[in-house]
């Protein structure tokens, strides 16, 4: 169920507009507005990077994308310029083999479809006309074909028309209902349709030709999606070298089976459409994930899960002989969990990504040895490339939002190439920052965060934030969330604490593990030992002033403590929180999710269910409590909150129910996150008089 001081200024984007003159804290509509850069790209000769910056249009309540390029062979000062056209919201770059072109996704005729750039100077060309939109696509290495995903009915295959001609019946029909059989009716915020992400091959056309309207059913023998949904993207297939074939990562069990198994087989499809799939990794029964080919191509490198059911095991780093079928782990004794893989450039090693004691650093790992070396530490790597000898990459901190470098492969020679957040929002002060450890539930090493407010004095106390993270196997670890975001709460005059609990990601798979079967125990003791820690620790943090905070996971923690422990806070606030563990587990739509924690079906072991269910315990509530709910959020559904609400206000415990009818488990439209955050300053400033 799936959150330091800023580097010196080498490039500059354009500040924004609404950037304050005096000095202050970040506040909501900052974080709501700033640029946002992502998607780096590496022209084949690493001398020009291309990357995405996203920008918002707040009065519209929209956002728009375009892309940059930096030559990097000059070392002055000017600042990335705009290729893409103004006007245009595009995504997904790449560049040509030669380097000449640059490819994108846009829908500025409509749907979503590819386009072609000359970076010598011209006007995007439309490469592509189909019927549906594409959502996900490579190119060739040989740069005259390329591999798309988008959604089509099964039985409608490569025929586009078909599809678009379906829905369009169904919108202009009367009648609305829809009749299920099976379970997956709804995934993360979108109810079911009949479709499926398929995977397709189409020629790119010639200079002069025409739009291709046309393309070839690679994965129409496969039952599930390529990529995986929510959350899956390109990342979830892969280009042989050769061109002629492609290994894709999917979840093939069909029914309501789909519901529960988080079993993914990686499968070997032919790029003309010819043959049968051939399921590379068939005694798995857990996840196999991200291919990479080895450059000559006899090796296909990717993660493997070995617990089937379990969302959060330990990626293993795999290599799979293509002629032999023999696999075998490359670093068995590396405690981490890869998030991404890119192979360099002499096949000899690996670049991963992998959370570690609460940072997100890239490494480097030998293929021979399985020696695992750090190269990028400090902070959060959310993505990188590398081509010949140019690393390019963003890396995000506590304090600096998505920020892209470049460096040698080996990582030396850090070089900024766009702004912190700081920079971008001048006269915004971040609050000052550093990372604990303590003794925790059965004298485990656990670590935790505490954050100064922003413009911070020597000798005062401050309210507090006691911040509390979703999951439950996830991470506040040394990285920017758009959405729970610490700097947001020093900037209003609040010291923020976190801690990662049992089941915390980044400190080995064992501590990971603690919490299932146990999410009131352990955890709970890790909180309130770090939240002891930090009172004797921190002279500014005024504890007789606090107020607790959690989503998803972090909101039922909140419910839990509402009421086991209660003496500490004035005020708790509950985003989306799982309210009772025995109805959640039949009314979320990923059931693996809940089976695996509470060690069955909710029939087969009731009493797991049970054990730390906060339904239970509601006549022990006495703590103010704000509520957020999400209409569409499908995975810790609207019931749960409103039932929360209930609870509370059947009881006079003062509360407040914030509801967003047109949001998910998150809230990401930029008027709704400005309003979520200024409604939960107001909770926290009434409760502490701040």
């Amino acid at each position: 169920m799936k959150l330091r001081t800023a580097l010196p200024t080498l490039c500059l984007l354009a500040a924004l507009p609404s950037a304050a003159l005096a000095e202050r804290g970040l506040e909501g509509k900052d974080l709501a507005t700033m640029d946002r850069v992502s998607s780096p790209v590496l022209s084949p000769d690493g001398a020009r990077v291309v990357f995405a910056l996203r920008t918002v249009d707040f009065e519209a309540d929209s956002a728009s994308t375009a892309l940059y390029m930096r030559d990097l062979r000059t070392r002055d000062m000017r600042p990335p310029h705009q290729v893409t056209p103004a006007g245009w919201s595009v995504s997904s770059p790449a560049f040509s083999p030669d380097g000449s072109t640059l490819y994108f996704l846009s829908a500025k005729n409509g749907s979503q479809q590819l386009y072609a750039m000359p970076l010598a100077g011209g006007e995007p060309r439309q490469l592509t006309d189909f019927a549906v939109g594409i959502g996900t696509w490579q190119l060739s290495p040989q740069g005259d074909r390329i591999a798309f995903t988008t959604d089509v009915f099964p039985d409608c295959g490569a025929d586009f028309a078909c599809t678009q001609s379906r829905l369009d019946e169904r919108k202009e029909s009367k009648a609305t209902g829809v009749l299920y059989d099976q379970l997956f009716v709804r995934h993360w915020d979108t109810w079911k349709d009949g479709r499926q992400s398929k995977l397709f091959a189409a020629d790119l056309p010639a200079a002069d030709g025409e739009p291709v309207t046309q393309a070839t059913g690679l994965s129409l023998a496969l039952a599930g999606d390529i990529p995986a949904k929510p959350f899956g993207g390109a990342s979830d297939y892969a280009w042989a070298p050769d061109g002629r074939s492609l290994a894709v990562s999917v979840k093939t069990v069909e029914g309501s089976e789909q519901a529960w198994s988080t079993d993914f087989d990686l499968y070997r499809l032919s790029a003309d459409g010819t043959g049968s799939p051939v399921n590379l990794t068939p005694d798995s029964a857990a996840r196999d994930a991200g291919p990479v080919f080895s450059p000559d191509g006899s090796t296909l490198y990717y993660r493997a899960m070995s617990r089937p059911g379990f969302e959060a095991d330990r990626y293993a780093l795999m290599a799979l002989d293509l002629a032999s079928g023999e696999r075998r782990e490359i670093a068995p004794d590396w405690d981490r969990s890869p998030g991404s893989i890119e192979v360099a450039d002499d096949g000899a090693s690996l670049y991963v990504t992998a959370q570690h004691i609460g940072q997100y650093p890239l490494f480097k790992v030998d293929v021979a040895s399985g020696e695992v070396m750090e190269l990028v530490s400090d902070g959060t790597v959310t993505s990188f490339t590398l081509e010949g000898d140019t690393l390019a990459l963003t890396r995000n901190s506590m304090a600096t939002g998505d920020v892209l470098y470049v460096a040698q492969p080996d990582g030396s020679g850090l070089r900024q190439i766009t702004q912190t957040a700081e920079e971008m929002l001048d006269g915004v002060d971040m609050g000052e920052y550093e990372q604990f450890s303590f003794r925790g539930a059965n004298d485990a090493t656990v670590y935790g965060w505490v954050v100064k407010p922003a413009g911070y004095q020597e000798g005062q106390r401050y309210p507090v934030a006691f911040l509390i993270h979703g999951g439950p196997q996830g991470s506040f670890g040394n990285s920017w969330s758009y959405r729970w975001n610490p700097q947001t709460y020093a900037g209003a005059g609040y010291a923020v604490v976190m801690v990662d609990f049992h089941g915390s990601t980044g400190y080995g798979q064992a501590f990971t593990d603690a919490i299932s079967g146990d999410w009131g125990d352990k955890p709970l003791v890790d909180l309130q030992k770090g939240w002891e820690y930090a009172l004797a620790e921190y002279d500014f943090l005024d504890g007789d002033r606090a107020c607790a905070l959690g989503a998803s996971y972090g909101g039922y923690m909140v419910n839990w403590i509402a009421s086991q422990w209660k003496e500490p806070w004035k005020c708790l606030v509950n985003h989306n929180g799982v309210f009772d563990t025995r109805s959640m587990g039949l009314v979320t739509e990923e059931l693996w999710f809940t089976e695996w924690e509470h060690g069955g079906t909710v029939y087969d072991n009731p009493e797991a269910y049970e054990r730390y269910n906060p339904a239970r315990h509601i006549g022990e509530w006495e703590v103010p409590m704000l509520v957020v709910a999400g209409a569409n959020d499908f995975r810790v559904p609207v019931d749960q909150s409103l039932s929360t609400f209930t609870a509370l206000q059947r009881q006079g415990i003062e509360s407040q129910l914030l509801y967003f009818p047109d949001e998910n488990h998150w809230v990401l439209k930029p008027n709704n996150s400005v309003l979520w955050h200024q409604t939960v300053k107001d909770w926290l400033d009434r409760h502490t008089g701040n």
